[in-house]
């Protein structure tokens, strides 16, 4: 029997005295796909984290063993266990943020990894930093290159931490939701620019996501983990055939379905926001004295209507302009041409003021949320803060009691009213941003990739939630996002959006189930299928 690439025995992380893994034991082998998932704050990452040494410094870690083909992890120094996380074993982390350095250049942070475990010239690194952003599907990488992470979309910041993973060519390659923030054609591109490297030099991957269609079609082997234990570990095959715990059959049962039409037509109900010729242009300046010599047309000549009570889902790669167009129309950022009509309000034409009371009416979920949040507030603070601002006739005991309900209904429960951003996971972050967002009843919501960091269970609760309150609130969705089954769950009508236009526009099924336009049929086909073997 082959001796495996990484063998995990006992392992066990403690928070004072509340103990978060609780004595799992695995394996990976050397070229291996090996896919844990579970929904989030079951301690994936956590665990992947701890395996590297990476745990939070407060925490304690024990385990009888953990080893890395012929290195002893827990018996390694730090100083030599540096050279070895890069080199022989990488990690793509979930929020890519928070971790790349905002005054790095993302040239620069890639040559790092270059520079610290290879012997390259600057002109060497170079060749190399522009072949990796290439290869993850960085448009321009020429230019790209001395662009810093806040100039990227969320996508294109997933794909340069990507890139940085891959620059050390390692062995064991620890992919922590790889794709969260990616559309499906560039998703596609990624898993399968990993499976070449798989092929190439027998790298081994360990892969955490929530995407089970996605685990079901890159997974050799599968570990489903609940509550900082693993229930169940099997090949691919059983775990999607035959699924024995009742909590795996549990996530598959809650998976959405893109040939499922949950959706159902509802009646006209009256124009609530109306877009108009609307442009966002961001100049290109070059040479000596930075004349503008160009555009870049991040939203150019998109026109639209959403009715109350009505969802609009808005698809489209990362990059294209969707969340420019929903900050744009909020006047979140400044539009170059065009007019927003809300409520039968031109929001171009409101002062400062004016526009600042229309606030509560309009709110938004953005696409990061540990970016979205003041890392010094509590909880409490962070989801009263609009309440306080704009309902301030409501008294601080009925504002924590709104508090507290708004985190029932998305899964979290009083305990997180104390606590701090960087406490929670990924998932659990965003669950707080929308009830942040539904806390002062608006009637517009403008949902940015609003379930792209949730497990599937807590997705489906997410989607179901924000369907009861559209039927309840009337509130309308903006609905931005590169997962086609959720839109099917979700949506009334879809816009496909593609370099800053809008390629297609109809309802779900119209677009959906017949496509016309050549890059919403490869939209299509690019959505990973649960793969079902008998």
């Amino acid at each position: 029997m082959n001796t495996p690439l990484l063998a995990v025995e006992n392992l066990q992380l403690s928070f004072a005295d509340q103990c978060v893994i609780k004595g799992i034991s695995f394996n990976i082998n050397k070229g291996e796909t090996f896919a844990l998932v579970g929904e989030s704050g079951s301690g994936k990452s956590l665990a992947a984290l701890s395996v590297i040494r990476l745990h939070p410094a407060q925490a304690t870690l024990q385990a009888d063993s953990i080893q890395l083909a012929e290195i002893d992890i827990l018996r390694t120094p730090e100083a030599e266990l540096c050279q070895v996380r890069g080199r022989r074993i990488a990690m793509i982390f979930q929020d890519p943020m928070s971790s790349l350095n905002p005054v790095m250049s993302i040239g620069q942070q890639i040559s790092e990894t270059l520079q610290l475990h290879f012997p390259l010239s600057k002109t060497e690194c170079t060749t190399r930093v522009l072949a990796l952003l290439e290869q993850v599907g960085i448009p321009d990488a020429e230019r790209r290159i001395n662009e810093y992470p806040h100039q990227l979309s969320g996508g294109q910041r997933q794909r340069v931490m990507i890139a940085i993973a891959l620059a050390g060519e390692p062995d064991l390659l620890i992919a922590d939701e790889p794709t969260t923030a990616l559309d499906v054609t560039i998703q596609a591109q990624i898993l399968l620019l990993l499976k070449k490297i798989q092929q190439e030099n027998g790298m081994a991957l360990w892969l955490i996501s929530h995407d089970l269609a996605l685990v079901s079609n890159m997974a050799d082997r599968v570990a489903v983990m609940q509550s900082g234990r693993i229930v169940e570990v099997a090949e691919n095959k059983q775990i999607f055939s035959h699924a024995q715990h009742q909590y795996t059959q549990k996530l598959l049962s809650a998976l959405p379905d893109i040939k499922h039409r949950a959706a159902q037509q509802k009646p006209e109900s009256g124009i609530l926001l109306k877009l108009t010729e609307f442009k966002v242009h961001y100049p290109i300046r070059k040479g000596l004295f930075k004349r503008v010599v160009d555009y870049v047309k991040a939203v150019d000549d998109v026109s639209f209507t959403l009715e109350i009570g009505k969802t609009l889902a808005l698809v489209g790669e990362s990059g294209c302009g969707k969340t420019t167009l929903g900050k744009g129309l909020l006047s979140l950022i400044p539009s170059t041409a065009g007019q927003v009509i809300f409520d039968g309000v031109d929001l171009a034409a409101l002062s400062s003021e004016e526009l600042r009371a229309q606030r509560s009416a309009m709110q938004i979920v953005f696409q990061d949320p540990f970016a979205a949040m003041n890392p010094r507030m509590l909880i409490i603070d962070v989801i009263a803060e609009g309440i306080r601002t704009l309902q301030s006739e409501i008294d601080e005991q009925a504002c924590i009691t709104i508090v507290v309900n708004l985190l029932k209904q998305v899964g979290l429960d009083e305990t997180a009213l104390y606590r701090y951003p960087h406490e929670f996971s990924g998932g659990q972050r965003q669950r707080i941003c929308i009830a942040r967002a539904l806390a002062v009843k608006p009637k517009l919501i403008v949902c940015d990739e609003p379930t792209s960091a949730l497990d599937v269970s807590v997705q489906k609760q997410i989607i179901e939630l924000l369907k009861q309150l559209q039927q309840t609130e009337n509130i309308s969705y903006l609905f931005i996002t590169h997962d086609l089954a959720v839109v099917a769950e979700i949506a009334d009508e879809v816009a496909v959006m593609y370099q800053g236009k809008i390629v297609e526009h109809g309802t779900v099924d119209q677009v959906l189930r017949h496509a016309e336009h050549p890059y919403t049929q490869k939209l299509l086909s690019a959505v990973p299928v649960l793969v079902q073997q008998s």
